[in-house]
């Protein structure tokens, strides 16, 4: 199971699978499992009943299967996932709490999508909307690090405004930039071997280059490693590819020191100290608290 969230990456490259799968055919019915994850009631689910796929796209994280003029939309949070069926069950799905079944998307030859999410905290979100803006975390979102738009004069007026905010956050903060999770920010800082700690506005001149190229590099370099596979196949992709991230332990594939990690209350980052901090651990105010 993959440890962090679907980032920018995978959903492009899930958008991008699910519209050489989707495009021009039909949505028979979609059948809602988990009646939480839906957060909008107009237009209804059933709207999308009997529409044509036009387009799959993405926003930030944000899925975006779009039939007739209608936006269905997905965040797949920490533990969604889409998983494409070449036969769907007949009867409709039904509500079960043991069940990671979120939605099914029954397409026209009865193939179609399990919409699913893992775990017992539930966060994934289904919208139907009439445009993309009309769900609060897209309106919110800032600018696309794949975007042509997105240049270093971007990135340095953005690290500007957040002051003395540490650039770990930053990065991760959807409204800030969009797409960059956990995982992804991990292997940014340790591409431009930098401390997860260090002040956003503190970052100018040869180090603003450095992080803008890693941020682009880290990002770009992912989509291609990911453009291609079938959604079954980019967990494991992105996982193989990660340098610290969920690495604790393990040896830093650039320096040969070992990977650290900082905890808090529901994620961890992981950095290398040889590569990023001067070879000075990072206090993990977690285990500080215990010690006292």
């Amino acid at each position: 199971m993959l440890g962090s969230m679907p980032e920018l990456p995978e959903v492009e490259a899930l958008a991008l699978d699910l519209k050489g799968r989707l495009l021009d055919r039909a949505i028979t019915r979609i059948d809602l499992a988990a009646f939480s994850a839906l957060k909008t009631f107009d237009p209804p689910l059933h709207a999308l009943h009997g529409t044509l796929v036009e387009d799959v796209t993405r926003h930030g994280k944000f899925l975006d299967i779009t039939a007739s003029g209608t936006h269905l939309i997905m965040h797949l949070a920490r533990a969604g996932w889409v998983r494409w069926r070449d036969e769907v069950p007949p009867l409709p799905a039904r509500p079960n709490s043991k069940n990671p079944l979120a939605a099914r998307i029954v397409i026209d030859d009865e193939a179609g999508l399990d919409v699913t999410e893992a775990g017992t905290k539930k966060s994934l979100a289904i919208y139907v909307v009439r445009v993309p803006q009309d769900v609060p975390g897209i309106a919110r979102l800032g600018p696309d690090p794949l975007d042509d738009a997105f240049t270093i004069e971007v990135l340095g007026a953005i690290l500007q405004s957040e002051g003395r905010k540490q650039i770990k956050g930053v990065l991760r903060h959807q409204g800030t930039i969009a797409g960059i999770g956990n995982a992804y920010s991990d292997e940014i800082l340790h591409a431009a071997r930098m401390s997860p700690y260090k002040p956003a506005s503190s970052i100018e001149d040869g180090d603003l280059e450095t992080l803008f190229n890693a941020v682009k590099d880290t990002i770009g370099d992912a989509v291609e490693r990911s453009r291609g596979l079938h959604a079954s196949e980019l967990k494991s992709e992105k996982r193989t590819n990660l340098a610290v991230h969920g690495r604790t332990g393990q040896t830093c594939p650039v320096c040969g020191d070992v990977v650290r990690e900082v905890s808090f209350a529901d994620s961890s980052l992981q950095y290398c100290a040889t590569c990023q901090t001067g070879g000075k651990p990072l206090a993990d105010r977690r285990m500080s608290k215990l010690l006292k």
